[in-house]
């Protein structure tokens, strides 16, 4: 077979080594991989740190507006609400007067003066009623009394402020609005202190004045409501009642308000009626007209501070409560700021998720119906030249056995490389002692797993290079089937289909489901795509021609193959993946080894990435690779992990404080999409759908897992510390039967872990 460059390859070519020889490329790569590997790594250890206060102080941001702004829902005061026993309230309380003193020591109470007419508003401030509420009382000349609900304070600082600019009196109607007879002593003592606080950081003022929610007049009070009357005057609050009701909640109509306003006799009223918690025109319209007909008829509209004769009920707030308010308005204000950015965080992140599941699976559908028309049209192999097979290792003794006699049985003519990188373990005298046919050792001083590669290549008598891993098993075909796509001469490399065999428990099933359904559906959709980003160094093929033109594999990078496949693309070459290309391999056994592995796989493409960012804006297949595979990889395997755990957190908080149905309900479809995905993945990779029972808790465990990996790769490239390789430990788990290839059938199992590490 005749290698030739492919058509249209681009002038200016990927970020590499300077072409030249094999011996140049060998000799060049293992000084900087040995730098690498043997320099003290730094990596960070204060981001940790930060990321758990960052967890603390979004954590408790939601848990402070989910208590402000959804534990409590304002019900208006003149609701229904069952009235318990009222032994406890004093007679002269019951049948007193509506503003009421000293209630924890000598209770006493106050009438309001004859001809004179409290006007109070409950619930509010309110961007719209409140605004007009207070022009009428403008135009008329009259005073009220506001009686304020906390998170409205916050939300609307400025109005708190025009209405004591306007002369008008501030009272505390609690903070999230609750019924303060249902709460613990110390929740009441809360809501009225962050009222307290709310409205000495909006005005400068604190205020004396409480009207408890759901309160009403003195002979509705029972024993429960007196506790709270008695914790209150403790904490020096007079309670204000009401006297007369205006009932313009329910919106009974303007006239109604009318004839429920106007008082009956001479006797002075304390008036209910709000200023928010729901549409109050009929109140304003009302009101318009209630105030110049009562004073037609001799009545004065006073404060309730001056209606009972109370001295100064309103004073400046200390320097201490006027910053703690501002401090207090300013966390919940940046805490509706980081709610809402939270749930466009959500909402994107569910939308990417759905379009992300879209194009996978329609890629996967039609990757797969390309590959059976293109079997059904070639009967037979097309490439039938020898191949290469280059088997880097560094103490693999525990599974090179097994790889190697794989190799061997396979059904395509081979030749065996195996490149022994230093090990201390016997790898090399264990290969040789096999006396396998075709099978040669090349041995040389550590200098790591590029420089053993490249080392491999320059060995290689064969045009077509397979490259496995040490600890990988392959079936007979699958040199024969990895091969294949090189009878097209665009093709320079091609991705083996990697499969996980030490698949018993959790983490096992965890990671086969996640090659399976994540790596095999995202290399369908790389393929149609021509933007392969990596080929697994576990299996797979490349033109010997390619690589060396590029200075053989480098290691500048972690993540050699995928710094490698992405040099061939934008060097113009197309690289394709070959599902029936089946290899198998170990996967890390303890949550350690994996966090090892996947810690160097994520930091090592940071840096492929970062290497190969002039993709794009290149042409060609440079910037298919850029403008597709950089991109996609930027989007879904670095930016929705590192905000995936806000995600997550804000789904908590909905399950907390908003609707826990809607909430599971859409984690359960997410859920639900995932396994129809797993399922369809299963089926195209001929697997058992059995392992996907797990795929909940993977949802809870392992993906927290590799959230994590990626953020501390992330810190770890953007402080710009160095990574050292992580060696993984071998288990044994590999077995290939003497003159048989291994297959998923004849692969046993796990041996008791060996001591050996390899990289």
């Amino acid at each position: 077979m005749t290698d030739h460059r492919p058509d249209g390859a681009p002038a200016d070519r990927a970020d590499r080594s300077t072409p030249g020889t094999a011996d140049r490329a060998r000799r060049s790569i293992p000084g900087t991989a040995d730098r690498a590997r043997r320099s003290t790594p730094r990596t960070p250890r204060t981001h940790w740190f930060l990321l758990g206060v960052l967890t603390v102080a979004l954590s408790a941001a939601l848990l402070m507006q989910g208590y402000t702004q959804h534990l409590f829902g304002i019900t208006p005061d003149g609701a229904p609400r069952a009235r318990g026993r009222d032994e406890a309230v004093p007679s002269r309380v019951a049948h007193g007067g509506p503003v009421i003193a000293d209630a924890a020591t000598s209770v006493h109470t106050a009438h309001v003066q004859a001809r004179t007419l409290a006007l109070t508003f409950d619930d509010g401030p309110d961007p719209v009623w409140t605004p007009r509420i207070l022009d009428v009382l403008r135009r008329n000349h009259v005073h009220a009394t506001f009686f304020v609900v906390g998170t409205q304070v916050v939300a609307h600082p400025e109005l708190v402020r025009r209405i004591v600019a306007d002369g008008h009196q501030i009272g505390v109607h609690t903070f999230t609005h609750p019924d303060l007879a249902r709460l613990s002593p110390w929740q009441r003592s809360l809501e009225l202190r962050e009222t307290q606080l709310a409205v000495a950081g909006a005005t400068g003022k604190t205020t004396a004045l409480l009207r408890p929610p759901y309160s009403s007049e003195n002979d509705a009070l029972d024993d429960a409501d007196w506790a709270v009357v008695r914790q209150a005057a403790t904490a020096g609050y007079v309670t204000v009642l009401t006297t007369q009701d205006t009932d313009d909640w329910q919106r009974p109509g303007t006239g109604r308000i009318l004839a429920r306003a106007t008082p009956r006799g001479h006797a002075g009223q304390i008036l209910l009626m709000h200023d928010g918690g729901g549409d109050r025109s009929q109140t304003v319209a009302a009101l318009g007209t209630l105030i110049p007909r009562l004073k037609a008829q001799g009545f004065r509209f006073a404060t309730v501070g001056a209606a009972v004769g109370m001295a100064g009920p309103v004073q400046r707030a200390g320097l201490a409560d006027h910053l703690q308010g501002m401090v207090l308005i300013g966390l919940l204000r940046a805490g509706d700021w980081v709610v809402r950015l939270m749930g466009g965080l959500m909402f994107a992140a569910g939308a990417i998720s759905l379009l992300r599941a879209a194009a996978v699976l329609t890629a996967a559908r039609r990757h797969h119906r390309l590959r059976a028309r293109r079997r059904g049209r070639f009967r037979g192999p097309r490439v039938n030249e020898p191949v290469s097979v280059i088997v880097p290792a560094f103490n693999e003794s525990a599974g090179i056995e097994a790889a190697v006699r794989s190799l061997a049985a396979s059904d395509h003519p081979v030749e065996i490389i195996v490149v022994d990188d230093g090990s201390t373990d016997g790898t090399a005298d264990l290969v040789e002692s096999l006396r396998l046919p075709g099978v040669r050792v090349i041995r040389q001083r550590n200098a790591g797993k590029p420089a053993a590669l490249t080392t491999g290549l320059a060995a290689a008598s064969c045009e077509l290079v397979v490259m496995v891993d040490g600890d990988t098993v392959v079936e007979p075909g699958t040199v024969r089937t990895i091969v294949q796509p090189f009878a097209d001469p665009r093709v320079g490399a091609v991705s083996g289909n990697v499969k996980v065999v030490n698949r018993g428990g959790l983490l096992g099933r965890w990671q086969h489901i996640e090659y399976v359904v994540g790596f095999n559906l995202d290399r369908r959709l790389f393929d149609l795509a021509e933007c392969m980003p990596t080929v697994p160094g576990a299996a797979g093929a490349f033109r010997r021609r390619a690589l060396l033109d590029l200075g053989g594999v480098s290691g500048v990078t972690l993540a050699e193959d995928t710094d490698l496949t992405m040099a061939l693309c934008r060097d113009g070459w197309r690289v394709v993946y070959e599902e029936g290309a089946v290899a198998w391999t170990e996967a890390p056994a303890s949550l350690n080894a994996l966090w090892r592995q996947r810690y160097r796989w994520c930091y090592g493409t940071l840096q492929a990435m970062w290497k190969h960012r002039g993709a794009l804006v290149q042409r060609g297949a440079a910037g298919r690779l850029g403008r597709r595979g950089l991109v996609y990889l930027l989007l879904f395997q670095v930016l929705l992990p590192l905000f995936a755990p806000v995600v997550d957190l804000f789904g908590l908080y909905g399950l907390l404080f908003l609707d826990p149905v809607r909430i599971t309900g859409i984690w359960l479809a997410f859920l639900l999409l995932q396994l129809l995905m797993g399922l369809y993945a299963f089926r195209l990779d001929g697997e058992r759908p059995g392992p996907l029972w797990s795929l909940p808790l993977q949802q809870f465990f392992y993906r927290q897992l590799m959230y994590l990996v990626v953020i501390q790769s992330v810190f770890t490239a953007v402080s710009g510390s160095r990574l050292r390789w992580q060696r993984m430990e071998r288990y044994g788990s590999l077995r290939a039967p003497a003159g048989a290839a291994a297959s998923p059938g004849t692969l046993r199992q796990p041996a008791p872990p060996e001591t050996s590490q390899a990289y």
